[in-house]
Order: C-alpha cells, then structure tokens, then sequence
C-alpha cells in the first residue's frame, strides 16, 4: 500500500478517497452489467450516460493521483475496462448488447476527464480540504 500512497496526492485520508474511487469503479462495472432498468428514453441517450460516468471517473484519477504516468495508466485501464465491459455485456448477459459507440463514448469521457490535468481544476480536492 505504501507504494500506492506515493503516487497519490498528498490528501487528508488520501486511502479514503481511492478505497471511494475504486468503488466507483466498481459500481460502474455493475450497472453495466446487470439487467437494464425498463425506461424510455430517447434513442441513443445513453451515450451521454457512458460519456458522464468515464469522465466522472477519470477526472476523479486526475484530483487522487500526483504522477501523470499513473494517470496514464489509469485512462488506458479505464479505457479497456470500458472495452471489456462492452464484450461482457454482448458475450456473458442476456439481457444486454455490445455497442461499439457505447466503448467509443466511453473513451471520449476518459479522454475529456484527463484533460482536466491541464486545467486549475486538477487540484480542486487538495483546495477544499481544511489546513
């Protein structure tokens, strides 16, 4: 654990904040895979869903992670988590299909959540925290 402590920021209960993440993660590989709730919605809105939620998860990476290498490996495992997902859901459930665009709209979010490194807001969580 010490070894993924140095790559994280320095953060009041920075295990806290990962052990959060990783749930997240988790939570994401869930509702994607187990049977969709009946709603009607507009066609192909779930894009945007699967574009929020890898953003969500990638700018969350940028505020717990200091290094941009581990930040890199977290996008290209976000990244193929998104594909993976995208297998089971077409090769291991019956009541979900893979989509191409849906992993496609799951790698734009990665993208755009990783983009904030670029930003003021990668340190929004270090700012909020109290001195």
């Amino acid at each position: 654990m010490a070894a993924v402590s140095a790559l994280l920021k320095p953060l009041r209960r920075a295990r806290f904040w990962l052990a959060l993440w990783c749930a997240a993660v988790l939570a994401v590989i869930v509702v994607c895979l187990v049977p969709p709730p009946p709603l009607s919605l507009p066609q192909n809105s779930d894009k945007l869903e699967h574009f929020l939620a890898y953003f969500l998860l990638a700018g969350s990476a940028v505020q717990l992670f200091a290094q941009r290498r581990a930040l890199w490996l977290v996008g290209a495992g976000l990244v193929l988590m998104g594909i993976g997902i995208e297998w089971a859901q077409g090769a291991l459930t019956a009541t979900r299909m893979a989509d191409p665009m849906d992993a496609l709209a799951n790698t734009t979010g990665v993208l755009a959540g990783l983009l904030l490194v670029f930003t003021p807001l990668r340190d929004l969580l270090l700012r909020l925290q109290p001195r």
